[in-house]
């Protein structure tokens, strides 16, 4: 279980060099310089890359939920650098909504159990692809829109739908390559990070980094943890299911402050 927690750390804190680096990114976008050719948005993929590595590893020893809880630091990071990178500036319940987002992520993380084998249904896989396949159609609507924050929802379902398929395609044993190409989950892992990468990249560009990285996270936890108990049987600490129920709520709680804040886009660098 150490091993997992120490993944997720590093992973977190190379998810926050991510994060601030794509938005530079994409603050410095224009039309003949896209953000898919500048190099500090690269940099950050770089870093999102070598991050999902790390929570793969994670994902082998711990369920999805404490995985992403652990994740959810990405929120502190992002917002006090963001403050000195940008100059942005978070209101009083900006911030209390950041708070309450890292308290309950902390309830969550404490409540995962100690972590089997998931559980392998071929029903698992089917969810996976119909998730998968809505969110890319979403991804695409939203991008047409104005509006940051569904983005970064939409990111977040992203994200957490590929820490669900790593979770679904674990190898009890080791990482053996025939059976990894022989099973679904493995495949997608590829559409559902597209989708993340598709949407945060866009939330970015419309709206704050640190808001939009806790509206990110916070879903990234609650809804793929919550689907990761009910189809892949991760453990909740016995006795620790009204921890858990009061995490949840907390953290969606603070997501919604987030959700409703007026934008508070830098401007362009």
């Amino acid at each position: 279980m150490l091993i997992g927690v120490g993944a997720a750390l590093v992973a977190m804190l190379l998810n926050s060099v991510g994060a601030l680096l794509q938005a530079d990114g994409a603050l410095r976008a224009t039309r003949t310089r896209p953000i898919v050719v500048q190099p500090r948005y690269l940099a950050g993929l770089g870093f999102d890359g070598a991050a999902w590595l790390c929570s793969a590893v994670a994902l082998r020893f711990l369920p999805v939920f404490a995985v992403q809880a652990v994740l959810g630091g990405t929120i502190a990071l992002t917002a006090l650098a963001g403050r000195r990178m940008f100059g942005t500036v978070l209101r009083r319940v900006d911030r209390a909504a950041v708070g309450a987002c890292l308290l309950g992520l902390v309830l969550v993380a404490a409540s995962a159990g100690r972590s089997g084998p998931p559980t392998r249904s071929p029903v698992v896989d089917v969810v996976l692809l119909g998730s998968v396949l809505l969110l890319a159609v979403a991804t695409l609507v939203l991008r047409r829109g104005t509006h940051a924050w569904p983005l970064a929802v939409v990111a977040g379902l992203g994200f957490g739908g590929a820490a669900l398929s790593v979770r679904a395609a674990h190898v009890q044993g080791g990482l053996d390559p025939t059976m990894l190409v022989s099973q679904p989950a493995t495949y997608l892992v590829l559409g559902f990070w597209a989708v993340g990468l598709v949407g945060y990249s866009s939330a970015l560009s419309r709206g704050e980094v640190a808001s939009m990285t806790a509206l990110l996270t916070v879903t990234e936890v609650v809804v793929p943890g919550l689907v990761g108990i009910v189809l892949l049987g991760d453990p909740v600490r016995p006795g620790w299911e009204p921890a858990l129920a009061l995490g949840l709520a907390v953290a969606v709680a603070g997501v919604v402050v987030l959700a409703r804040a007026p934008g508070q886009r830098p401007g362009r660098r």
